[in-house]
This record gives C-alpha cells, sequence and structure tokens, in this order.
C-alpha cells in the first residue's frame, strides 16, 4: 500500500547498551508534591494551572423521577460523585474516596452504586450510597480482579457484572442480590464476555464479547434456565452497541455497522430473530436511548467529530425538534421512570455540563455551572475539520486548532496530537493543555490516522494486525501536509499522544527521527511483547484480534520489528515521557525501559514517573505538575529549533 517507505529509519536489529548502565527511574524521575500556585485571572499569559483548573461535569445519572441528578466532576481535585437538583442549584458532594470510577442511580431510587480503584489499578470494588449520602454499603469488596458493571435490573434488585475472579483471565457473569448482598455466579465465562443489557422483566440478561477492539459479538444469557443463544456472530465482525429495550421486551434498538460502512440506527425484533434498519444517515450514530415507556427514542449523530442529536416520538412516528445545546459532544440518558434526559456537553468552549431536557413538556434546564478558573471561554479556540489523501490514496482526516490573533504572515510551530485506541477519534471537546499551547502561539493538529473510529467500519480497520505499521505513514503525510498550511511552520513539529498515542509517539522518533522537533509520550507502549504480554484481561479479549498471537512466531517477529524499543538507536530528538507506576494496560516498565535506553545513548528523556496514578493522570495535583513540565518542554523545544 504505501509507496514511500525511505522516510523511516533503518531497523535496529536489538538494542546496544552502553558500558554504564543507567538507574530507571531516578529520584529525579519521581514526582514530589509541591504547592499549587496560579497565575492571577485576567493575565495575558495565565499559567497552565488555570487552564488545568477548568472543571468539568459528566456522567450524568437521573434519579427515577428525573428531579435529580447524579453527576461526576473533579472539584475537589479528583473526581468524585455529586448530586443536584435537576432544574440546577447548589450540588451535594457524595463520595470521598481516593477516585470514583462510575455511578449509577438505581431504578428504585432507594442507591446510587458507585466503584472506586486504588491509585488507578482498575480493579474496582462496588458500594452503595442513599441519595442523601447519609448511609452507605460495600456491596462487593476491592480485591484482585477486574470487573465490569453491567447494570441494575429495571427494579433495581440485581446487579450484574463480569468478573475475573475465578482464574484472573475469564470474565464470569455474576448477579448480585442488592438486598441480601447475595453474589452469584450465572454463566461462566471467557476473555472478553461482558454483560451489557438486562431484559425489561429481568429474565435475561444481554451478552458482549470482544471480537477486536471495534467488534462484538451479542448473545443472550436465559437467567432461569442458564441458557445462553446467540443474537449476533456475523461472518464479518461487525458493532453493535446501546440495547435500547422496549417497555414490553419484544425487542431493542441498537447501533450497529452489521452488513454496512457506517453504523446505523436498527431495531430487533426479538421473536422473529430480525434485524431492520430505522436510520441510516450519511454519517455514523453513535448512540441510542429510549425512555422507560417506550414513547420517545433518542440518537446521536457524529458528524466529523461534532454530535447531532434526534428525538422521535415512537407513539405518532413523528420526529420532535430536540433541545438547543451548545456546539460539541453529547452523552444522554433518561431517567428510569420519566421522559426526562440528562444530556452531558463538552466541546471547546464547554468544558463539560450537564442539561436537563423533559421530552414531553420541551422545559431545558442547565443543571450545572462548572468553574472555568477564570478564562474567558469564549475566547477559547475551535477547531477546524479536515481531510487529505495519504501516500496511498487513503483519506486522513484531522482537527486544526489555530492560535488566536495569528498575523497573516506568521507561521505558528505546531503539535501533532495522536489519540490513543487506537479504535478511538479525535473529537472537539475541551483539552486543557491544547488550549493553553494554542493560548502560547502552538497551533495544535489532532490526527485521525487510520484505525480511527467515526469514519466507516473500513477505515477503523486499516491498521488492523499486519497493516499496522501503516500509520506511521499517516504521521509522516500528516507533517507534510502541515508544511503546505500557509500559517503553519512545518519545520517545527511536535508529536504527542497518550497510551495507543504514546506508542505512536515513541515511533515516530525512532523510525522517523528528522520529522519531529521532540515528543511527549503517555503511559506507552514501547515493547510490544511484553506489553501483549502483560495486558490487563479486558485488553487480551481484543487484542488477539487487533494486533495478533504474540505465540505464533511470525506475529511476535512482527511485533518485535514493530516495537519503538528495537528502533530506539534512532531517537534524536529530546522526548519527555510520563507514566503511573500503577498502569494495569500499558505496564509502566514500558517507559522505564525506554528511557532507560535513550539516557545510555546519550539522549534527553525527561520522566514523570508517578506513584500513585494509573493509566492516566487523575488527580488534579499530578495533572498539574505533569502539564506545567509538559508545557515547558514543548515552549522550549519548538522554539528553539528551527529558529
Amino acid at each position: 500500500m504505501r509507496s514511500a517507505p525511505l522516510i523511516l529509519a533503518a531497523v535496529f536489529e536489538g538494542v546496544v547498551m552502553a558500558q554504564t548502565p543507567v538507574q530507571v527511574p531516578d529520584e529525579a524521575d519521581i514526582p514530589r508534591p509541591v504547592p499549587v500556585e496560579t497565575s492571577l485571572a485576567g493575565a495575558e499569559r495565565p499559567d497552565i494551572s488555570r487552564f488545568l483548573n477548568v472543571r468539568t461535569a459528566r456522567s450524568p445519572s437521573l434519579s427515577p423521577d428525573g428531579r435529580r441528578l447524579a453527576f461526576s466532576t473533579n472539584i475537589s481535585g479528583s473526581p468524585q460523585v455529586w448530586v443536584v437538583d435537576a432544574a440546577g442549584g447548589w450540588p451535594d458532594q457524595l463520595t470521598f474516596v481516593e477516585s470514583a470510577t462510575f455511578h449509577e442511580w438505581s431504578p428504585a431510587g432507594d442507591w446510587i452504586l458507585y466503584g472506586t480503584d486504588r491509585s488507578g489499578n482498575e480493579r474496582e470494588g462496588y458500594y452503595l450510597l442513599s441519595p442523601d449520602g447519609l448511609r452507605e454499603r460495600e456491596l462487593l469488596a476491592p480485591s484482585e480482579a477486574f470487573r465490569v458493571f453491567g447494570g441494575f435490573s429495571r427494579d433495581g434488585r440485581f446487579v450484574a457484572y463480569a468478573t475475573t475472579e475465578r482464574n484472573g483471565l475469564d470474565f464470569d457473569i455474576h448477579l448480585i442480590d442488592v438486598a441480601s448482598g447475595e453474589d452469584r455466579e450465572v454463566f461462566r465465562g471467557r476473555m472478553g464476555l461482558y454483560a451489557v443489557s438486562w431484559h425489561p422483566d429481568g429474565s435475561a440478561v444481554v451478552l458482549s464479547e470482544a471480537r477486536g477492539e471495534d467488534a462484538n459479538d451479542v448473545y443472550l444469557l436465559d437467567l432461569r434456565t442458564g441458557g445462553l443463544e446467540t443474537l449476533f456472530r456475523p461472518e464479518e465482525a461487525s458493532r453493535y452497541s446501546g440495547f435500547a429495550w422496549t417497555p414490553d421486551g419484544a425487542g431493542f434498538y441498537v447501533v450497529t455497522d452489521q452488513d454496512r460502512e457506517l453504523t446505523a440506527l436498527a431495531y430487533f425484533d426479538l421473536a422473529r430473530r430480525e434485524l431492520r434498519i430505522v436510520d441510516a444517515p450519511d454519517v455514523e450514530v453513535e448512540d441510542v436511548a429510549i425512555t422507560n415507556d417506550g414513547q420517545f427514542l433518542a440518537w446521536i449523530l457524529n458528524d466529523g467529530g461534532y454530535s447531532r442529536l434526534r428525538v422521535r416520538n415512537l407513539r405518532t412516528g413523528a420526529d420532535v425538534a430536540p433541545p438547543e445545546l451548545p456546539q460539541g459532544t453529547y452523552t444522554i440518558r433518561w431517567a428510569p421512570r420519566a421522559p426526562i434526559a440528562a444530556i452531558a456537553v463538552t466541546g471547546p468552549r464547554v468544558p463539560g455540563d450537564i442539561w436537563v431536557w423533559n421530552a414531553a413538556t420541551g422545559e431545558l434546564h442547565r443543571a450545572t455551572r462548572s468553574a472555568h478558573a477564570g478564562l474567558d471561554l469564549d475566547a477559547m479556540v475551535v477547531p477546524t475539520h479536515h481531510s487529505f489523501p495519504a501516500r496511498d490514496g487513503t483519506i486522513i482526516h484531522g482537527l486544526l486548532y489555530l492560535p488566536r490573533g495569528l498575523a497573516p504572515d506568521a507561521r505558528a510551530p505546531v503539535v501533532l496530537a495522536v489519540h490513543g485506541g487506537p479504535t478511538a477519534q479525535a473529537r472537539p471537546d475541551f483539552y486543557a493543555p491544547h488550549q493553553y499551547l494554542l493560548a502560547r502561539g502552538i497551533a495544535v493538529f489532532d490526527l485521525n490516522y487510520r484505525g480511527s473510529t467515526g469514519y466507516g467500519k473500513r477505515f477503523a480497520r486499516l491498521n488492523d494486525r499486519r497493516l499496522r505499521e501503516n500509520e506511521l505513514y499517516d504521521l509522516a503525510d500528516a507533517v507534510a501536509w502541515l508544511k503546505k498550511q500557509p500559517q503553519l511552520d512545518g519545520n517545527r513539529v511536535a508529536i504527542m499522544g497518550g497510551s495507543y498515542g504514546g506508542y505512536l509517539t515513541m515511533a515516530a522518533l525512532a523510525r522517523l527521527p528528522d520529522l519531529f522537533a521532540s515528543g511527549v509520550a503517555l503511559v506507552g507502549v514501547s515493547d510490544w511483547i511484553t506489553a501483549l504480554q502483560g495486558a490487563s484481561p479486558q485488553l487480551k479479549a481484543s487484542d488477539r484480534i487487533e494486533y495478533g498471537d504474540i505465540d505464533d512466531p511470525e506475529d511476535r517477529e512482527f511485533f518485535r520489528r514493530l516495537s519503538p524499543i528495537t528502533h530506539v538507536a534512532g531517537v534524536r530528538a529530546p522526548i519527555m515521557v510520563i507514566h503511573g507506576a500503577n498502569d494495569p494496560r500499558d505496564p509502566v516498565t514500558e517507559s522505564d525501559r525506554f528511557v532507560r535506553a535513550i539516557r545510555e545513548r546519550g539522549g534527553t528523556a525527561e520522566y514523570l514517573r508517578f506513584p500513585d496514578e494509573g493509566h492516566g493522570i487523575r488527580k488534579i495535583s499530578n495533572r498539574i505538575i505533569a502539564y506545567r513540565r509538559i508545557a515547558a518542554f514543548l515552549e522550549r523545544t519548538l522554539q528553539m529549533t528551527g529558529e
């Protein structure tokens, strides 16, 4: 497929170490707590802590009657569960744990269930909290098992979840009786199998089994007999999500790309075992939700990264005008017993807030008003969507953010941002580091390289297995496109990404050494063999399809050659590496090895190894430490290169 591989650095067979070993991490690599200071409000050049202190409200969950809203915000310094009147008002903080990872209001109204892990290790315990915050119960004690929450039954009596408790690898399906706390296994599972939706009468649970990162097979587990029926397992792997059941249990609405290039909204008739398309727009459908009485159906479209909401009255068949919301990306959740929806909105000028909408009356209230840390949100940069051909003709995409007030003859340095996943999408959300860099005169190009979602099934699979190397050429072609833009300086480009984007950053600096002035790699992979061996059980289930089987000699050799550590001798630009010591997805040793190899060759590798974080940086104090260092590093390396 590629026509000009000459830009890649030569493959270095193995890693030749220097005579004097380097200890990694050393004392300077472990961040120490520092006083959190910030610039004055309204300062011409605000400190990055201002941007990081912009708060967000997300993960809405309504009380059964829709009058109260539970949501997650980091206003206290880490994600916690808060509750507020749906019409707005002063919120109450309910959880005071290290970090609340998810929550859901019981359909019975008596409890809010939340999860919490230990310093980002993703091994959650489950807890029940009364909506007034005065009573709390441990429902499921934390352990070394990975768990995936599967939701309440519609009457609130039971909770379904998947767990690796039995052998540390396979996910078995369990039910917990909320009143008694009795926990029982209802299905002996396998890797990548999760409970995702309850039948309305509580007699069955929909199970989803990972089939790569962008597809899944679907089963119906009969809780009375223990029988498992296959609902969807097509020859071509397809995606199914949403599972919005009609109240009578006759079927469900689902988002799927079965027999299609783009995802569409479909309805599955359970008795006939028949799937029919309801809405197939020229963009992807990404979510669907239905009211408990079955009257209102809502679904969300993904149009160039921006969300568009559609609503239909199923009793009349007529479309309903959706509420007027700020531009950005949306999620929607209906109240369990009322036609009231909580809609979370995030965008460049709405960092994250929740609106509550009554579909029957049309009433709309803004339920949360997150603090914006003294910044003028109207001054935040809104990106423009661009598409251009890669060298093999594949059309790749990205969001370009240009600094405000850029002089007509100016050429701004650029950060090429590469998202994680890889089965994910760069979208026009509020990302504090980007907006800070823009305020400093640095442009950002948020790239949707091949393998990204949002552009159809084929595009999402163009980096699967042996096609994976082609992503690197997309990075090179993106830089070539940047060089053609009149207000960008394509000779001053840094690359930055987290998780899979961290891998791409390491790979780009090692194999495209002449293109980038520097790089910032967060929680990335440097050695695919060790990373795939050490991945969490949730990742292992999809890895075999997305990547391959490292026990196969040919696959193993391919991933050895693909790994950045194999090519580390090619790294010439300075790199900053950030990782949490408790990361269960990409072990911290991935960054340790890469930093050590660079330093032993005399290269520049700044390292921040957080002892109390996992796959990302949750705590505001740690985020300020990390992004102050990242911002200073990028400003220094971009401004000094090419000047």
